[in-house]
């Protein structure tokens, strides 16, 4: 997979992507850990070797600090990835960019999702799932959120993430909610009081992560039996030889996108960037680096066969999985992250 990046892409690239004027090396921001790792392999390196100098940081999802740079002027992140209601808010306020498709080839290659509004391109299809560490759960393995709520059989910590995103869900489907109804209930007053009440009964287990690499270091570590987590982080670490399993079943899947942050002054080095990401062979070798699912339709049929499987796209695993509803979270997001971390905070 480390030579799917063949000459005659390179040359379409660069074709597409501008000549850019650096004002400075292109700042590129992801969510770090064994994700960015791949990231560098699969699109940071190949960037440096044909267009310029390039630097990636790494944060946690927030819109402070792209807030305040756009405001005071001085913005020194040129290319960002966010979660698909983020991205749609910092939109609207004007924050990042309307993408410029025709600087990279059209719509049309990519998957209908993967344009996401008018400011960002989707490049990853991830999820979040149960995972647990086999040599700790005994003889009878967990199967579902369900069984994530048993601490009679599964004593310990379990780990959640500190966001209402994807945890007011995890904890309907636990509930017994059906996947199909789950916005529908989430939507109403006692369909949220029914999401705390069964956050309630687990709450004095609960260790909240707000990283990405926490959950598989925190399993390693014995210090939780079971964790929700994003797919591709446990993989990885059982590619290292952790006795890591993902549950499929109950998956809560989306999509990520880049941005440009508006007023950068790297923007033709931004579009050389994204003509990196979204070229199909990249996506296909990071797919095969960490298994989150492509966004180029060529991509998907290069991922190679046996690890399909492996990818949230896996037919069996959207199966068995929710995705998640961007347009429930934008019209939703503020007032029920107030109302979980005033909960997470009692």
């Amino acid at each position: 997979m480390k030579k799917l990046f063949t000459t005659a892409s390179l040359a379409a690239l660069i074709g597409l992507g501008a000549t850019a004027s650096f004002a400075r090396d292109l700042a590129v921001v992801s969510w770090g850990g064994a994700y960015q790792e791949a990231q560098r392999e699969a699109y940071f390196d190949v960037y440096a070797e044909n267009f310029g100098g390039i630097k990636d940081e790494a944060y946690n999802g927030e819109l402070a600090k792209i807030k305040a740079m756009v405001e005071t002027g001085d913005v020194t992140w040129d290319v960002v990835q966010m979660e698909a209601p983020e991205l749609e808010n910092a939109c609207e306020e004007g924050l990042i960019e309307r993408i410029d498709w025709d600087r990279l080839g059209g719509k049309d290659q990519m998957i209908p999702t993967a344009v996401m509004g008018d400011c960002g391109i989707g490049t990853i299809v991830w999820s979040t799932v149960l995972a647990y560490d086999t040599q700790r759960v005994g003889a009878k393995a967990p199967a579902s959120w369900a069984d994530f709520w048993d601490t009679s059989t599964w004593p310990g910590k379990r780990a959640l993430r500190k966001s209402a995103k994807f945890t007011l869900e995890i904890a309907l489907l636990a509930d017994g909610v059906a996947p199909e109804k789950i916005y529908e209930v989430l939507a109403t007053e006692e369909g949220q009081d029914r999401a705390f009440a069964k956050l309630d009964e687990l709450k004095d287990h609960i260790q909240w992560w707000e990283s990405g690499a926490q959950p598989p270091q925190w399993l390693a570590a014995g210090d939780v039996v079971m964790t929700s987590a994003y797919n591709g982080r446990i993989s990885s670490a059982a590619d290292e030889g952790q006795t890591f399993k993902i549950v499929w079943n109950g998956q809560v899947y989306t999509l990520d996108g880049w941005v440009i942050v508006e007023g950068t002054p790297n923007q033709d080095a931004a579009y050389d960037f994204l003509s990196v990401t979204t070229d199909p062979m990249r996506q296909a070798t990071l797919s095969a680096t960490i298994p989150y699912g492509p966004t180029h339709t060529m991509a998907v049929d290069a991922v190679p066969g046996e690890l399909q499987s492996r990818l949230p796209t896996a037919p069996a695993n959207l199966e068995a999985g929710l995705y998640q509803d961007t347009n429930f979270w934008i019209d939703h997001i503020e007032e029920l992250t107030e109302r979980f971390n005033n909960w997470a905070s009692q």
